[in-house]
This record gives C-alpha cells, structure tokens and sequence, in this order.
C-alpha cells in the first residue's frame, strides 16, 4: 500500500513537471521526464522527446505560443507499468485572418510510463481532445473563418487545428476525440500496456 501512494505520487509529480517544465522552456529538465524510447503525440508534430523538444524550441523563435493546464489525475498501475490520464487544457495564441485569436481546447493527457531502475518515464503521451473553441483577443475584432477548412478537422480539437495551420503547421486529422473508433483503440492499447504486453501506436512499438 505504501509502495502504491509512493508511485502514484511520483506518476502525478511528472505530469506536473511535463507541463510546468515545458511551458517554460526548461528543456534539460523536461528531457528528464521521458525514457530514451518515448514518443509525443500532438496535433502539431510527432515524433521523439528530442524531436519534440526540438520543434517547440524552433516554434520558440518564430513566436508559437501554447500554454498548458491540468486537472484532475487518475493513475492506473500494475507492477513496473502505469497507465495516467490528467485532464487538462491547451490554450494557444496566433494570428488568424490577420485578428490576434485564443483558442483553448479541453482534453485528457493519456500517457504510457513504466519504471525502469527504480525510476518512472513516459514512454508514449497521446492527448484526447474533446472540445474547443476560437476566440478574438478584441472582442469587437471582425473574424470570419474559413468553414471549409476548420470542416477538415476532428469537432474535438478543429479550432486547435485551424490556428496551427494558420502558423504555418501541417496538424494530424486522426487523433483520439472524445468518442469513436480512435479513443477505443487508445484504450485497448492502454489495457495491453497494462497486462505486459506488446503496444503499437502511429507506427511505433514497445515491448
């Protein structure tokens, strides 16, 4: 029981410091969050840590401003493998149609860790977005979106993915929603990390 409240500690302290690490550009320290095998997940990019790090220090320099935060934390944990899931929010600013826009998008971070010499790491996070909106930072700004470009995109996370392209990013249209095939097969994954064995997801496996 103690050994249990210990990890679920540890588990909810690096999520907390993914997100505060991050948003802050601490990028030695949230390298430390991840094993060498993990992978993000995001509408923007995905790929490595290191290639993560990599593209938000280049969205840095142009100016990319994406900002998380987190709610409630749920842990799921057998043996030397967990499962987490953390509500939370991504608010974004960009330029949109030449009117300054914040969009903020409602969600959960689903994350694969397992620890590996007595320390936990993420080894995949894959957010499930549910619901978005866009909004002019002046709200008496005139904002008329393209309809036939924001209908291109998942309901959970259209808004999201409008301002990325707008900021010149080429944004994933099959990521996990709040509902259908997509999250059932996060899900399924989730439960085979669980038990032990074997994970596939965006081409990418862990033993």
């Amino acid at each position: 029981m103690k050994q249990d409240l210990l990890d679920r500690l540890e588990l909810r302290q690096l999520i907390d410091n993914w997100a505060i690490w991050r948003d802050a550009g601490m990028w030695e320290k949230f390298r430390t969050v991840w094993h060498d095998d993990g992978r993000m997940m995001a509408t923007w990019t995905q790929g490595t840590a290191d290639e993560f790090i990599a593209m938000n220090k280049e969205g840095w320099k142009r100016g990319v401003s994406i900002l998380h935060f987190l709610g409630g934390f749920n842990a799921e944990i057998q043996g030397n493998r967990a499962v987490t899931q953390t509500k939370m929010t991504i608010s974004q600013r960009g330029d949109v149609h030449g009117v300054s826009c914040d969009v903020v998008c409602t969600g959960r971070f689903y994350d694969f860790l397992e620890k590996r010499d007595g320390v936990w790491g993420m080894c995949l996070r894959q957010p499930i977005y549910e619901k978005d909106r866009l909004d002019a930072v002046d709200p008496n700004a005139e904002l008329v979106l393209d309809q036939a470009l924001l209908e291109q995109f998942p309901i959970g996370y259209r808004h999201l993915a409008y301002i990325q392209t707008k900021v010149g990013y080429d944004v994933e249209k099959n990521m996990p929603g709040l509902k259908g095939d997509r999250v059932e097969e996060l899900y399924a994954e989730g439960r085979k990390w669980l038990n032990g064995g074997s994970v596939s997801w965006s081409g990418n496996t862990w033993q």
